[in-house]
Parts: C-alpha cells; sequence; structure tokens
C-alpha cells in the first residue's frame, strides 16, 4: 500500500473510530467525578483525531477545547486560559524573529558562509558534517521544518552537483550518499531543536506543563546547558554512523567548493534589513542567556535575580526582539526590518495546537483525572521507581512520537508521566523532561515528523533505509537522554 493511500484510509478511520471511543468512555462504568468521565472521553476522541490525523492537529486541539466547555468540565474562561499563557508569546515572539531571518535570506547566508570555508574545500565527508552543523544550529533558532526546507533545497543542488560531475569526470559517488545526505538535513534538524527551548515545540510543551503543573520553571540558560550537551553528543553519533554506512568513495569532489562560492556570491552583501535583523535577534538572545548567567552567579533564589527574571522573562524578551523588528530600518527608504503582511505568515498552527493541547493536560490534573491515570499506569507497569520511570517516559514518548505528531505526542504524554510520578511518590520533573526530549525524537518514518516527510519526497531516500537508520538513532538517543538527565538531575532539581 503506496504512503499515501495509507494515510487517506488512516484519516477516514479516525471519523469511525473516534466517536466509538469517545461514547464509549463516556458510558464505560469508570469511577471517576462526573467532570472527569466527561474530560476522558474528551482526551481518548482528540488522541484518536491525532493520531489518524482526521482533521489538521490544531483544530483538533480547538475542538476538544471546546467539547470541554459544552460538556461543562471547566466554565470557559478555565479553558481557554492556557491560549494566553507567557509561553504563547515567546511563541509568536520566536516564530516572528524566525520569519523575519528567513524573510532576509539571513538563513542560507549562514549556511553558504559555513559551507564555503576553504577547510571544507569539496571534500564529501567534511561537507557532510558542515551541512549537518549548519543545520542542527540554525534548527535550534528556527523551526524544525523551516530548517530543513531550506537545507533541503541545498542538499538538492549539491547532489545535482555531484551527478553531473559523475558524467563529466567519471568520478563515481557511493549512491548512498545522497541517502545519508538528504537524512542528515532532516535528522541534524531534529537534533538541533533539542539545544533550545525554542528549538521544538515539544520543548514549549513540555515546559509549559512543568511549570503549570510542577511549579518548576527552567530558564532559557538551564535549559541549554541540558540540551546542547545531548544535542552534542547525538549529532556527532549521527555523523560517523553516516560515516561508516555510506562512505562517499572518493577524497574530493573537483568543483565543488567553487559551485558553493558562487551560490554565496549570489546572496550579495549585507543588507539594512539583514543587519536590523541580527540586532534584533541578538537583543533577544542576550537576554535570554544573559539572565541565566546572573542566575549562575546571584543563586535562582536571590532578590535580585527574582527581580530581573520578573522583568524579563523568556516571552517578554522575545516579545521585544520581534517588536524591534518593526521601528528597526529595512532595506529601502522609510520601510522596516519586517511588515505586519509578514510577521503574520508564522504558523499559528502550532500556537493554537499548544494551547488546546495545555489547556485538556491542566484540566485533567484540575479534575482529578490525572491523578487516577496515573495511579492505573502505576499499578500496570512492573517498575516505576527511581531511573525505571525516567526510562519508561523517554521510549514511551519516543514510539508515540513515530506515529503521530511530535507536538502531539508531547501533550499525550507529558501529563501522564507526571500524574504516574506524583500517584508513585516519585519527584516528576526528570522523568518529565525526558518525555519532553523523547517525544522530539522521531527519526523512522516519513510520518515521524514534518521532516521526514520533506525528504521522503526527494525520492532519493528509499523508506526501509529511513527505517533502518532511524532506529538506530531513536535508541542511541533515548540512551542519551535517559544517561544526560541522570548525570544533570543534581543539578537540575538543586
Amino acid at each position: 500500500m503506496k504512503e499515501s493511500s495509507f494515510d487517506l484510509l488512516r484519516a477516514r478511520a479516525g471519523f469511525v473510530i473516534g466517536p466509538l471511543v469517545f461514547f464509549a468512555v463516556l458510558f464505560a462504568p469508570f469511577e471517576l467525578a462526573p467532570e472527569a468521565h466527561r474530560l476522558a472521553a474528551i482526551i481518548s476522541f482528540v488522541v484518536v483525531l491525532w493520531i489518524c490525523e482526521s482533521v489538521p492537529l490544531p483544530v483538533t486541539a480547538l475542538f476538544g477545547a471546546l467539547l470541554c466547555v459544552v460538556l461543562r468540565v471547566a466554565p470557559a474562561k478555565e479553558v481557554f486560559g492556557p491560549f494566553g499563557d507567557p509561553l504563547i508569546f515567546l511563541f509568536i515572539g520566536s516564530f516572528i524573529l524566525a520569519r523575519a531571518i528567513f524573510f532576509h535570506n539571513l538563513d542560507r547566508k549562514f549556511a553558504f558562509g559555513v559551507l564555503s570555508i576553504k577547510w571544507i574545500g569539496g571534500r564529501p565527508t567534511r561537507i557532510l558534517f558542515a551541512f549537518g552543523i549548519v543545520t542542527a544550529v540554525a534548527s535550534a533558532w528556527l523551526s524544525n521544518t523551516a530548517t530543513t526546507a531550506m537545507m533541503f533545497a541545498i542538499g538538492m543542488s549539491i547532489i545535482g552537483f555531484l551527478k553531473e560531475q559523475e558524467k563529466e569526470t567519471g568520478i563515481k559517488i557511493n549512491p548512498n550518499f545522497a541517502v545519508v545526505l538528504m537524512l542528515m538535513t532532516s535528522f541534524a534538524a531534529t537534533i538541533g531543536g533539542l539545544m533550545t527551548p525554542i528549538g521544538t515545540p515539544p520543548n514549549v510543551i513540555g515546559l509549559g506543563f512543568i511549570r503549570r503543573l510542577l511549579g518548576s520553571d527552567i530558564s532559557f540558560f538551564k535549559w541549554m546547558l541540558i540540551g546542547a550537551p545531548i544535542a552534542i553528543v547525538l549529532y556527532l553519533f549521527l555523523y560517523y554512523y553516516f560515516r561508516l554506512v555510506a562512505p562517499a568513495g572518493v577524497e574530493k569532489i573537483p568543483g565543488c567548493g567553487e559551485i558553493i562560492q558562487k551560490e554565496k556570491a549570489k546572496l550579495g552583501p549585507w543588507t539594512r534589513g539583514q543587519k536590523s535583523t541580527v540586532i534584533a535577534f541578538s537583543v533577544t538572545a542576550g537576554i535570554w542567556i544573559s539572565t541565566g548567567i546572573f542566575a549562575a552567579i546571584a543563586g535562582e533564589s536571590s532578590p535580585s535575580y527574582l527581580a530581573v527574571r520578573a522583568s524579563f522573562p523568556e516571552a517578554a524578551a522575545a516579545v521585544l526582539g520581534a517588536l524591534l523588528l518593526f521601528v528597526l530600518p529595512g532595506n529601502k527608504k522609510g520601510e522596516r526590518a519586517i511588515k505586519w503582511d509578514e510577521a503574520v505568515k508564522i504558523d499559528w498552527g502550532v500556537i493554537l495546537l499548544f494551547g488546546g493541547g495545555f489547556a485538556l493536560g491542566v484540566l485533567s490534573f484540575k479534575t482529578g483525572l490525572a491523578e487516577e491515570i496515573g495511579r492505573g499506569v502505576t499499578g500496570m507497569l512492573p517498575m516505576t521507581e527511581g531511573p525505571w520511570l525516567l526510562i519508561a517516559s523517554v521510549f514511551v514518548a519516543v514510539l508515540i512520537s513515530e506515529t503521530t505528531s511530535n507536538t502531539a505526542s508531547a501533550n499525550m504524554v507529558v501529563p501522564v508521566i507526571i500524574a504516574v510520578a506524583q500517584a508513585n511518590g516519585t519527584d516528576p520533573l526528570i522523568p518529565a523532561l525526558g518525555a519532553t526530549l523523547g517525544a522530539s525524537l522521531g527519526f523512522m518514518l516519513p510520518v515521524s515528523t514534518p521532516c521526514n516527510a520533506i525528504v521522503y519526497g526527494s525520492g532519493h531516500i528509499p523508506l526501509m533505509k529511513m527505517i533502518r537508520y532511524g532506529i538506530a538513532l531513536d535508541i542511541f538517543g533515548a540512551i542519551v537522554i535517559i544517561i544526560g538527565l541522570s548525570a544533570l538531575a543534581p543539578f537540575i532539581t538543586g
């Protein structure tokens, strides 16, 4: 069965299975409070539609929130409150900054600037390494999907050039090199997203649940101290793994360095709009990082740090950077770095998905549903104490992210893991972080992430190779997250 046929069948199945599951749970003889019972039916319905992707994920999240109001799970003000959470504004500000970077071609300028370094010089292994580094670093600050789309175009250009060189010079390149170059585009983007809280939506979703349900506030800087080492180890594994399974077969490709230099030259000198965007981004990133450094020096409980944190949380810094774009000069006289009609092109779907999923997660705790789920899951699992809950949280999140979107995976898994930990008397913070990071992994299937879907469409990647290479990265990634969080647990909880 073709991928598209399977997706169509899955989407249609959701319209049948979803309502059946909803009414089955609604009329099941569960010993729950009425509000919790109705919420269980709504969440079951939403999860089915998320997995089947019968309608867009944000639409499903909004519909779930609407059902909570209609079926009187909670008042409308309480249900829709999470849509105004500060993290929503972190999304909005960051997305507008990313849009400006894309609009002014700063992403391509950065990419070709690195790829044109003389050290690379047309050597396939160095091209692969630099290509992956650029993708991962860009993805730490931009949308994974947008980064993959940009690097996909550059990667396809490189592959096209290699094929032309084969015809002209007779130098044969291992066909698998094109496969791993395309997979590097997707896999490195996913890995890079782990580095910062804004790198990928599951990070913000997980942090939202941790802050709202546990009262723990993980700063931008502290997240980077957790996520960056994990991402670096994962990337190095990916690079050497690809070198092992798909060597290029040649040491140097004549003319490759020159064509990259030509692409860089086409972008021209720095424009006023590019400089303004760099200033706006630097202000935002500077606040994010400097407040973390200040916390490390003064202490997270010091009055001076708490005052700075209250005035400039991550969301306020992101909004400030976005607003600067409307003030700083653009390319033409009288223009600004970004116009409103360009700024509104951000991914509002992710924002709505976060709000809806966040609302369902918070309500599950307020109604007592999460506590009951925690008790039930604790009774089913043979080991939920100590490191075992962390191991379970990471692998469950990875498994679910393979079959549905990583944002939906984070919305589904993180609240449940927190509930299980609380029911078991275990500190939920580390397992919740494990589920958050694990939800971003998903390397095996084209449907796992939009990044995978983009590169699979290149025609250079057989499905079985994506599965074979992806499963190795899934397993290694889960192990690195577990070891990394276990090692950093005293620093995180201290």
